[in-house]
C-alpha cells in the first residue's frame, strides 16, 4: 500500500468530521439522546484542530448539543415547578414549548447538515459559539 493511500485511510478528512458531527447533533436530539452526545464529545475532543471545516462544525454541533439540553430540560423543569404538575395548561405550555423549541433545533440542524454536505462552514444563531 502507498503512502498516501495508508495516510487516506487513517485519518478522518474535515469534510467527512463535519458531516459526522452535525449528524451526531441530529442523532442527539431525535434517537440516541446521550450517547450520540458522548460520541460528539469524544470527536470534539480528538479532532477539533484537524481542519477548519471540521473544528468549525465540531464545535458548532458540541455547543448546540448543550444549549439544545438546557433549552429544552432546563426550562420545562422550571415551568414544571411554577406551575406544577397538576394543572392542565401547564401540560399545553410544556407540550407547545417543546413543540417548538425541538422543531427548531432539528430544522438548525438539517440546515447545518446541509452546509457540512456542502463543504462550508455553519454558525448556529444564538446557541452556537462566536468563534
Amino acid at each position: 500500500m502507498s503512502p498516501v493511500v495508508k495516510q487516506k485511510t487513517d485519518q478522518i478528512s474535515g469534510h467527512s468530521l463535519a458531516i459526522i458531527a452535525e449528524t451526531l447533533y441530529l442523532l442527539n436530539l431525535l434517537v440516541l439522546p446521550g450517547l450520540a452526545f458522548l460520541v460528539l464529545l469524544w470527536l470534539y475532543i480528538k479532532y477539533e484542530h484537524t481542519s477548519q471545516l471540521a473544528g468549525c462544525h465540531l464545535r458548532q454541533a458540541f455547543s448546540a448539543s448543550i444549549w439544545a439540553g438546557l433549552i429544552l430540560i432546563l426550562v420545562i423543569g422550571v415551568i414544571l415547578l411554577a406551575g406544577g404538575y397538576n394543572a392542565p395548561y401547564i401540560w399545553v405550555i410544556v407540550i407547545l414549548y417543546f413543540s417548538v423549541c425541538h422543531s427548531t433545533l432539528v430544522l438548525l440542524g438539517i440546515f447545518a447538515l446541509v452546509k457540512a454536505l456542502a463543504g462550508q462552514k455553519f454558525h448556529y444563531p444564538l446557541i452556537g459559539p462566536t468563534s
